[in-house]
């Protein structure tokens, strides 16, 4: 499947100087280049971690209070940050977005979201206490059971795919990891 490479990276951070898109030496895809310094910039997908975060047979959603998706419910995840492991990722985007604190089971799923460069990990989590609540990033933490998810207002794919899994491996207690792709919406429009 051919991809367009949108070139987002206007100016070198090495210089300030503008950035022009070549095959680098000792390179086979095109990149942003630096036209002063040659530094090559590389555009990399972004990691999203997070957790389903159990206590008993219900699991900790949050409601979004920032955009995208502001006012749908999620499980907590989040941009991985330099310097973390991907489990630490996830429970700090937990303790960010719900106030809790979680161990960490086991990876769940893995979802490529290739048309907005995005890899989302999705672990298993033990919710350890019932200290949640909200937070700035989220008008609202609360337990659901399976009935009670709603289902409407779940703000992204991803996390609709991981808990519509979550609860069909629930009764077999078994919960293999996966790896899924998620392709772009019928009225998706790529960049050029």
């Amino acid at each position: 499947m051919e991809r367009k490479k949108r070139m987002e990276i206007r100016y070198c951070s090495v210089c300030g100087a503008g950035m022009t898109t070549r095959i680098p030496k000792d390179d086979d895809h095109i990149r942003p280049v630096c036209d002063t310094c040659d530094h090559v910039h590389y555009e990399n997908p972004k990691m999203v971690v997070g957790c389903i975060p159990v206590q008993g047979n219900r699991i900790l959603l949050c409601k979004r209070n920032i955009e995208p998706r502001k006012g749908k419910w999620t499980l907590p995840a989040g941009y991985l940050e330099n310097g973390e492991t991907v489990q630490e990722g996830a429970v700090r985007e937990t303790l960010e977005e719900t106030r809790s604190h979680v161990s960490i089971i086991a990876p769940y799923r893995m979802f490529n979201l290739v048309f907005v460069h995005q890899i989302y990990l999705m672990f298993r989590a033990r919710l350890l206490d019932n200290q949640f609540g909200p937070t700035k990033e989220s008008t609202n933490v609360r337990l659901f059971s399976e009935s009670e998810i709603p289902w409407e207002n779940i703000a992204f794919e991803a996390i609709r795919q991981t808990l519509v899994d979550f609860f069909s491996d629930r009764p077999g207690q078994r919960y293999p990891f996966e790896i899924k792709e998620i392709t772009a919406p019928k009225k998706w429009h790529t960049p050029v």
